[in-house]
Formats: structure tokens, sequence, C-alpha cells
């Protein structure tokens, strides 16, 4: 094993990170197999930075690796965009910290409340766990679901701070569902504290869209941009991350050239010194290249307990594709969970050793414990120490019982490194796409969830409208999906009905019998 160690171990100084990959039961010859495929992945992937088309299904192109690198963007018009949107991010952040940017009602912002879903909350939030501490100037808290008493609990825990809370709505489109309607439930909570949420509001979207066109309208506090050629998934270095983090006080230069340098870094076209590709190969072995086996990750340490929540959208939404590059059924993807070391040890580790074979496991690691020196919980041992101990212990038991593992060591967690882990993530997937022949950058599974849903409100305002102008009459899930002209979606009626009567804003009440099926509704 220590032999193999030495082969595969690749140490990547730019970085700061080492990979490796002897944790994995690839044949001896597998890299000389793949060396052929590789010439069109490497080729594809500078096609994507020169400006390619990848993504048809939306008539544009592909372009967060611009975004840590502007002179590399195929127009100078886009390279001034990114400078320009990156000075103004950190010009308005350094504003609100010192108190020039200002609640209209005296005092400073000293909180921000991030309202957005998916690619638009996930990275911040990643960003904010991983690198937030108790001093910093603005404390951020998240809108990123359509649960009322979800949102309840973040005003709750705001409470009178709302007064000095950035209220950042993030939308590319400015029509997302879920990030309209907590931009609606934040307003409404600024008005009944009386505050003049215009005053406090900040937009992240596309130019001329309807969120862009309503903050200009009300006169909010700013506006940055989304730019169609960055996706959801891979927007963190954009304003979408940006901004938070720099409002939070995170070092966003930093961060941009951790991730600039990984860009270098994996952009070479060697199979054995770009820490990208052979993270991409890797999956590629596991899985098959049919996404056989699931990815668990496993960091070990607290501040990345998001990290393997962010790379389930990054992973799984670039990935779960049903079609190839051919339009040939496939069925792609790789399924990615995670929790975080030494916690895993008493959570699904069982499983992972002794249970089904059904996965791989990527450590990642970091040497640097904490800022300054540990307590001896032991003579000579640290809690550090048993947190290393617990990985070191793992991934042996893991490989005695041929579980397959690789291993990412970086020797410090800031802002530097995890720029350099999201472009080494954002890189792998893109050259995995490109190794089993599909689309990384559409999802159209995302837009037929959104139509289906759309679907299911039309029929909910079929159902309040016919129970409404039946006042005192209760009827069976039968006869009103008969009435409204929706037999064959009966089930959906009853399912719509339930919610209705769960809670007091429809008006409509619920007579239980049995089988339960068999309830009525009606109006109240």
């Amino acid at each position: 094993m220590w032999e193999r160690y030495k082969e595969h171990l690749t140490r990547h100084q730019e970085i700061g990170m080492m990979l490796d990959i002897s944790g994995m039961n690839f044949p001896d010859d597998f890299f000389d197999v793949m060396e052929p495929s590789l010439v069109k992945v490497f080729r594809q992937m500078a096609e994507l930075e020169d400006g390619a088309l990848a993504n048809p299904d939306e008539g544009r192109m592909v372009g967060h690796y611009w975004l840590r690198t502007p002179y590399l963007a195929p127009s100078r018009e886009i390279t001034e965009q990114i400078e320009t949107t990156i000075a103004e991010i950190k010009a308005f952040a350094a504003k609100v910290h010192s108190g020039e940017v200002a609640p209209p009602a005296g005092g400073r912002f000293s909180r921000l409340l991030l309202i957005g879903i998916g690619g638009s909350a996930l990275g911040p939030q990643f960003l904010a766990d991983a690198l937030g501490n108790a001093g910093d100037p603005v404390k951020p808290y998240f809108f990123d679901n359509t649960d009322p008493d979800g949102m309840d609990r973040v005003l709750a825990e705001i409470g009178a701070g709302l007064a000095e809370t950035v209220a950042l709505v993030i939308s590319k489109s400015g029509g997302t569902k879920e990030t309209r309607n907590g931009m609606l439930e934040a307003a409404a909570a600024y008005q009944r504290a009386g505050i003049d949420f215009a005053g406090h509001a900040v937009a992240v979207t596309g130019a001329g869209s309807e969120l862009d066109r309503l903050a200009k309208e009300q006169g909010w506090l700013a506006r940055f941009p989304m730019w169609d050629w960055v996706g959801g998934r891979t927007s963190v270095t954009s304003a979408v991350g940006l901004l938070p983090a720099a409002l939070q006080g995170i070092d966003i230069d930093a961060l941009l050239e951790g991730a600039r340098l990984c860009d270098t870094l994996t952009r070479m076209p060697s199979s054995r010194t770009n820490p990208a590709i052979r993270l991409a190969l890797m999956w590629r072995h596991a899985t098959g290249g049919t996404g056989a086996k699931d990815m668990v990750i496993l960091p070990y340490k607290d501040r990345l307990l998001l990290f393997s929540r962010y790379l389930q959208q990054l992973v799984m939404e670039s990935l779960g594709k049903e079609k190839d590059l051919s339009g040939a059924v496939v069925r792609q993807g790789i399924a990615v969970y995670g929790n975080k070391g030494s916690t895993d040890q008493h959570a699904f580790v069982q499983q992972l050793r002794d249970g089904v074979d059904n996965f791989f496991v990527t450590f990642i690691e970091v040497l640097r414990d904490r800022e300054g020196s540990s307590l001896a919980v032991e003579q000579d041992v640290t809690g550090g120490d048993y947190l290393s101990g617990f990985l070191q212990g793992t991934r042996r038991a893991l490989a005695e019982n041929g579980r397959e593992s690789l291993t990412i060591t970086v020797e410090r967690l800031d802002a530097r490194s995890v720029g350099a882990l999201i472009a080494l993530y954002e890189r792998a997937v893109g050259y995995y796409a490109s190794l089993v022949g599909i689309n990384a950058y559409h999802q159209p599974g995302v837009e037929a969830g959104k139509k289906a849903a759309g679907t299911v409100l039309k029929l909910q305002g079929e159902i309040l409208t016919f129970l409404r102008a039946q006042a005192g009459k209760t009827m069976a899930t039968e006869e009103i999906a008969a009435a409204i002209g929706a037999s064959d979606a009966e089930e959906t009626v009853f399912r719509i009905l339930l919610h209705a009567a769960a809670n007091e804003d429809h008006g409509i009440r619920m007579e239980k019998k049995k089988p339960f099926t068999s309830s009525r509704f009606g109006s109240l």
C-alpha cells in the first residue's frame, strides 16, 4: 500500500492541496487505457472556456471560469462586466461596514437576510458556514425555501434586528417562485415592523428581469448583475456568492485567487498532474461511467459540513441526465451524500464498511486544526489528533473490507483553499460529463418539475373556485374532480384538498370519513 500511495499521491503546492487516489482499486493500466479519451475531453473544456455554445437548450455559453480570470472571457465587454462587478461589490460592502450605506432610520447594517434557492442559496450558505466567524461585521440568515414556518423561524431569530438587516434577493430570471415568495414574506415582515423594505433591499438578478425592474422602480439600495452564461450551481464566484461573502467580511480576493490558481492547474492537459481530471477518472472507474455507485463526501472538519449539500446540486444537477449528447437514453448520474467526521463514525460508517458496497468515499482532510495550539486531552494527544486518527482509521477499516476511497488534503481551511475546492469540483464535473458523453450544463428535469408544480397550483385555483360556489355543501374527492373536469387527477385533487383543509388560508373544511379517502370537503 505504501508503494501504491507514493505512486498515486499528487501534491499541488500552488493551491496547498494533495490528492490521494491509491485507495481506489483501478487496474495498473487504467490511465493508459483512458488516455485516448482525454484528448476529446481536454479539447471540449478548452472550447467551453473559449466561449463555445455549451447549452443549446438555452442558447448560451457557460463561463463561470471567466469569473476568476476575466481576461479569458471571449469579449472585452464580458471582461469589463466581471471586473466592474467585483469592484462594485467590494465598494458596496466597504460602505456597509463603514456605515456610509446604512438603514434609513439610522444605525448600521449588522445582519443579512439572503433570499434565494438552489444555487442562489447553497453556495452562499456554504461560504458563510465554512468561512464565517463570531466577529464578522454582518451576520447572515437565509430564506432558502418557500416553507412559511421556516421563514417564521428565521424572522424570529432576527427579531428586533430586522431594522439593521439588509435583504438580499437573488434570482436570475426574477420569476423564481420560491424566491419571489420569500421576498414577499420578507417585505411583509418589514412592513409589520414599520420598516421601509426598499431602503433595506438589494437585488442580484439579470438585467431587465422582473426583479430588476421592481428594484429599480422601488428604489432599492443596489442592484448587481447575474449573467445568462453563469448557471446557478456554478454561480458562487459571481455576485451570487461574492456579495454576501463580502458583506459578511470574507476575503473574496483570496477566494477568487484560490479558484483562479486551481483553474490554471486543472486546465493543464495531463492526467498525471491535473487533479480535476484525476478526480473525474476515479468517478469514471468507480461508477463504470454509468452512475453505478454513490459518491459519499466525508469532510473531517466542522466548517465543511455543508460541502456535501453544495456538491449534491453541483454534481447531481449537472450529471443527472436522461439522454446523452447523441439523444440516446442513458439515465446518467452520481448520487451524492455525506456528513462530517467523526460524526459519521456514529452515523453511517457501519453500513459503509459492512453493508451494501454501492459507493465510493471521498475523505477531505484539513491538516491545520485551529489557529494557535490545542489542549492536550491525553498525553501528547489533542482533539485534532483524535480527529485525524478517526479519519485514518476509517480509511483503513474501509480498505480492509475492499471499500474504495480517495482523499483530498488541504493544508488549512481559509478563503483561498475553499476557492480551490470549489474550482476543483466544478472542473471535475465538466470533465466527467465529457468522459461519459452528456451535457453538464442544462437541467430539463428541473424545468419539468417547475411546470408540474404550476399545473398543480392551477388545479388548486379551479378547486377553490368551485367549492366556494357550493356554499354549505360538502363533496367527496371524486365528485369535485368530476365537476371541474379533473377525473384523471383524483389523487392530486385529494392531496390539494388535504393541504387546503389543514390551513386556514383558503377557508376549506374537511369532514373525515372511513376510509379516509372518502372524506368530504367544502367551503367554510
